[in-house]
C-alpha cells in the first residue's frame, strides 16, 4: 500500500472479508448469535453517535440469521460482522435506536476500522436495495452469499448480479507551480475542488483523466501520475487519484464548471485563510491531492494548519 493511500479515509481496512464463507449458510448462521451488526438505515445513517457506532449482537435481533442480514467478514478469533437495515428490525428493537449518524460525520469522528466498516456496510446495502429486480427480465430477486449475490427468482432465467462499483477519476492537475481548481454549478461560491468524472465503457483510467480535463475546463493534459485510491460510498463510487501535467493551460470552460482557476500554493493559502476560498474537508482524496501539493511546496505545517481550519 501506498503512503498515500494510508491517509485516506475508508481504506486499509483489517477486516478479512472471508469470501469463503458467504458460500457456507451453515457456517454463517452458527456465527451469527455472536455476531456484531451494524445497523444501517434507508438513509444511509449508521445507528450510533459521534463516538462510536451502536452494535447489536446477532441473537438480540433474531434466534437464526435473518435473509436480510450481510455477511461483512471475520478477523481470526473474533466474532463476525455482519450489516443489516434498519428497517428489517423488529419494531421495538428498532425504536431503542435513537442516535443516528451519516458516513460523512462518522468519518471526521470515528476511528479508522469503524469508518471504513460503515462505509462497507452502506455501500453494500445500498447495492441491494437497487438490485430487488433482475436486470434481464424484471423478476424479483433473492439475495445469497451472505447478502454479496441477488439471484433472479425466476427458474427460467437465474440471473446474477453482484455488487458493482462506479469508477471515477479525480486529478490535480499542474502547471510549473500552478494548481487547477474548479467550481460546480450548483456549488456555493467559494467552494472549489479538483476535477473528477466518471470512467467511460471502453475507456482507460489515463484517457478519462485526460477527456473529463478538456471537457470541463478546455485545459489539456500531457503526463497523468496514479496517487492512490479510495472508496467513495456517496452513493457508490470508487475514487481513484491522479496528480496530471498540463500541456496547454489555457481554460476554456464548458457546461459543467461554473469557474476554474489556476492558483499558486501562496494564492490558494492565502485564499483559504481569508475564507474566500473552502475545498473538500480532509476525509476527501481530492483534498489530499492538495494537501500533497501545498506540502511539497510549502512544508508540512501550512497543511496541519489549514486542516484545523472548518471546511
Amino acid at each position: 500500500m501506498s503512503d498515500a493511500s494510508r491517509h485516506n479515509r475508508f481504506t486499509a481496512l483489517s477486516l478479512d472479508r472471508q469470501d469463503a464463507l458467504r458460500h457456507d449458510t451453515a457456517a454463517l448462521t452458527a456465527l451469527w448469535p455472536s455476531a456484531r451488526v451494524l445497523i444501517v438505515d434507508f438513509e444511509g445513517k449508521a445507528a450510533g453517535d459521534h463516538a462510536a457506532p451502536f452494535v447489536l449482537e446477532g441473537r438480540a435481533i433474531d434466534s437464526g440469521l435473518p435473509p436480510a442480514a450481510s455477511f461483512l467478514g471475520r478477523n481470526p478469533g473474533e466474532p463476525a460482522w455482519f450489516a443489516m437495515p434498519a428497517e428489517r428490525l423488529a419494531g421495538a428493537l428498532r425504536e431503542k435506536l435513537t442516535d443516528w449518524i451519516d458516513l460523512r460525520q462518522a468519518a471526521a469522528r470515528w476511528n479508522s476500522f469503524d469508518s471504513a466498516l460503515y462505509a462497507y456496510a452502506k455501500a453494500l446495502l445500498l447495492w441491494q436495495s437497487r438490485a430487488r429486480h433482475c436486470g434481464v427480465c424484471g423478476a424479483e430477486t433473492r439475495l445469497s452469499r451472505g447478502g454479496h449475490c441477488a439471484r433472479c427468482t425466476r427458474p427460467e432465467c437465474g440471473f446474477e448480479q453482484f455488487p458493482r462499483t462506479d469508477a471515477a477519476i479525480i486529478v490535480l492537475v499542474r502547471d510549473g507551480e500552478r494548481a487547477l481548481l474548479g467550481r460546480s454549478s450548483g456549488w456555493q461560491e467559494n467552494r472549489y475542488s479538483t476535477l473528477a468524472g466518471f470512467v467511460e465503457p471502453g475507456e482507460s483510467l489515463e484517457d478519462t483523466v485526460r477527456r473529463e480535463v478538456a471537457e470541463e475546463s478546455g485545459v489539456i493534459v500531457g503526463d497523468v501520475r496514479y496517487h492512490s485510491s479510495q472508496p467513495w460510498p456517496f452513493p457508490g463510487s470508487l475514487m481513484v487519484a491522479f496528480y496530471a501535467d498540463a500541456a496547454d493551460p489555457t481554460i476554456r470552460l464548458g457546461d459543467e464548471l461554473a469557474d476554474a482557476r489556476w492558483f499558486t500554493p501562496n494564492e490558494l493559502v492565502d485564499a483559504m485563510r481569508s475564507g474566500q476560498i473552502k475545498l473538500p474537508p480532509p476525509i476527501a482524496v481530492s483534498r489530499q491531492l492538495v494537501d500533497g501539493w501545498l506540502a511539497e511546496h510549502l512544508g508540512t505545517g501550512i497543511v496541519s494548519e489549514l486542516g484545523r481550519r472548518p471546511a
